[in-house]
């Protein structure tokens, strides 16, 4: 089962949060050891369904929503990381067997960098991960823009997503549709408040300077949400951090650069797990 093969749906099951909420876990594949995706900001789990395909011959691969955003839209809080990582333990507990490598893009980056320690996965990949925000940034990088769009009734709005993604992948666009038809820009607003960053505590450089995990850190080479500054400190680590940028590509690289994301997180395999893992 490849993305070629018209994989368009996982197989889908339900599973509890650690506060009664009821959260969906999606499955690609039917063998391997488990590759669990966790989305960014305006994204859902439907947004791994391309890069599932490209897995699930080899791994079983899993996605899930984060609170705000598809099947959990009405749910805008608590939106700490630190719920955020617990929605993540209970999706590995869920899954049943070992997490062998999480996958997290932008806000799911800093949850799974954040996650991986406490969740016993044996890697993490972060795609463009919100590493840190600067105070005064928040809003403007990721509330304003969208402001318009989730004023908007679902009849009015789910057009006009399908306008705004006209020139993604079919699958990445109808996966947006599912992300924030029912969204509010309160989900948005409390991932900022409620992890503090107007006093700078969305900062996750003290945990990567001695992270414990082998860990591929892949950047976009444009419109990346990791600072000149961050991004120099990144490649600076060594250890067990990998830093990879993919040049031309923007913040959504794992979308417009599939092809070239598939391949450093296959090299990266090869670095964590050997020539012999499957």
């Amino acid at each position: 089962m490849n993305e070629g093969s018209g994989l368009l749906k996982g197989r889908e099951r339900f599973f509890a949060l650690d506060d009664g909420l009821r959260g969906t876990l999606e499955e690609w594949g039917v063998g391997g050891p488990p590759l669990l995706c966790v989305h960014g900001m305006t994204s859902s789990r439907k947004g791994w369904t391309r890069l599932a395909g490209r897995f699930s011959a080899e791994r079983r691969v899993f996605a899930c929503d984060q609170r705000g955003h598809g099947d959990l839209a009405d749910v805008t809080g608590p939106m700490t990381l630190e719920q955020s990582v617990r929605d993540l333990e209970s999706a590995t507990r869920a899954i049943g067997d070992p997490v062998d490598l999480l996958l997290g893009h932008s806000w799911g980056g800093a949850v799974v960098l954040c996650g991986g320690p406490r969740t016993g996965a044996r890697a993490v990949v972060a795609l463009d991960p919100v590493i840190r925000v600067r105070p005064g940034t928040f809003a403007a990088d990721y509330v304003e823009e969208l402001r318009d769009l989730l004023s908007l009734d679902r009849d009015n709005r789910i057009p006009r997503i399908r306008e705004l993604y006209a020139k993604d992948d079919p699958l990445d666009r109808e996966a947006k549709v599912h992300a924030m038809e029912r969204m509010s820009v309160a989900a948005l607003e409390r991932i900022g408040s409620d992890n503090g960053v107007e006093e700078g505590r969305w900062d996750l450089r003290p945990l990567l300077e001695s992270y414990p995990l082998p860990l591929l850190v892949l950047l976009s080479g444009e419109d990346s949400v990791v600072d000149p500054e961050d991004r120099q400190w990144l490649e600076g680590l060594g250890g067990s951090v990998r830093v990879r940028t993919i040049e031309g590509a923007g913040h959504n690289l794992h979308r417009t650069h599939l092809d070239r994301v598939v391949e450093e997180i296959r090299a990266f395999e090869r670095v964590a797990f050997g020539e012999s893992h499957a």
